[in-house]
């Protein structure tokens, strides 16, 4: 670590950057939070459209630099924290296949994913991300059958990020809950940093939700 490497995590609860969280939890890393109260559009105000354009959470700032994308936080992050073990180092067995799956979520999942939850189709197979749903959600879950983590034993950014993605998606329906997955969102929401981050969630969303009932009229 360097003398000041706090991270500074644009943050709402209940969002992608609860995700984002739990992995600076489980990194040990320090950091402080800027949260935005999205049910009050906060993410929508210049202040913050200055930093992303597009009104997204999570972003960071680190080490003097702004990072963006849920994958390219978490990439960055695991490799700069690096004391805990969550991503193999460059050059170091496993980092092919870590790698595969962090692009896989961004790239195949959230397409496929926005699709299912739009109910569009997924375009022709020449021009899909994806392909198809279905194959999509089984590459990953055939990883999961035998083992605990996408990289067997040991647990990395890349499980941090698909545990909590699952989860959101087999609680909207999205995902079915199969055996296999629902160990596997048992296994990652089940660890402490999961659990503190559900509960600040939990805090943090009640007070915005009361924040803008005082605010409207009547």
């Amino acid at each position: 670590m360097t003398a000041d490497d706090t991270v500074t995590l644009f943050f709402s609860p209940n969002t992608r950057a609860s995700c984002a969280l739990t992995l600076i939890e489980e990194l040990g890393a320090p950091y402080r939070l800027h949260v935005l109260n999205m049910k009050a559009g906060e993410q929508r105000q210049p202040s913050y459209l200055a930093i992303n354009p597009m009104g997204k959470v999570p972003a960071i700032l680190h080490r003097g630099e702004l990072v963006t994308e849920q994958v390219a936080i978490f990439i960055h992050l695991a490799d700069a924290f690096p004391e805990e073990g969550f991503a193999p180092a460059l050059g170091a067995s496993g980092r092919g296949p870590y790698l595969r799956w962090l692009v896989y979520y961004a790239a195949c999942y959230e397409p496929a994913l926005a699709d299912r939850a739009l109910k569009r189709d997924p375009g022709p197979a020449s021009m899909s991300p994806y392909g198809d749903f279905d194959t999509m959600l089984d590459t990953v879950s055939r990883e999961l059958a035998s083992k605990p983590y996408l990289l067997g034993d040991r647990c990395t950014a890349a499980d941090i990020l698909w545990g909590n993605a699952f989860h959101w998606g087999v609680m909207f329906k999205l995902v079915p809950e199969t055996p296999v997955i629902a160990d596997y969102v048992r296994r990652i929401t089940g660890r402490p940093a999961a659990l503190k981050v559900a509960e600040l969630d939990a805090r943090l969303a009640a007070e915005h939700q009361a924040a803008v009932d005082a605010a409207t009229p009547g």
